[in-house]
């Protein structure tokens, strides 16, 4: 066996040892301690704990979450070809600057298909 391969079996090996002990650990010690009603409620510094729901959030809320996120990755992508563009156009100029038109003409047409869904529409 190849000593960076034996290194690296030792390594999971010990990290899953590991994981294991600690599971068992509180697997075992979660169950001395017992468990009743003032001990299971919320401490919420000195007050007793109302029990209201949480407002719910529209559906809207999510969807522009998932466009941000979706958006924000177009930047993360987008950066390191704009700073390495120029180092690479003379040899690969059309190859680069075809790949990142192709990249973005995608997101255009899932921006305009959120538009056209109304996902960016926030009334309510």
């Amino acid at each position: 066996m190849n000593n960076a391969y034996g290194s690296l079996l030792i390594h999971v090996f010990v990290s899953l040892a590991f994981a294991l002990s600690v599971w068992l650990a509180s697997f075992l010690l979660g169950r001395i301690g017992t468990a009743f009603g003032v001990k299971n409620t919320a401490y919420e510094c000195g007050m007793i704990p109302k029990m209201t729901l949480q407002p719910r959030f529209s559906v809207k809320f999510y969807l522009v979450a998932m466009l941000f996120i979706l958006f924000d990755i177009e930047v993360v992508f987008m950066v390191p070809w704009a700073v390495c563009y120029r180092d690479f156009i003379l040899e690969y100029g059309n190859i680069i600057l075809g790949s990142m038109f192709s990249f973005v003409s995608v997101l255009m047409v899932g921006y305009l298909y959120a538009i056209k869904k109304g996902a960016l529409e926030f009334t309510t």
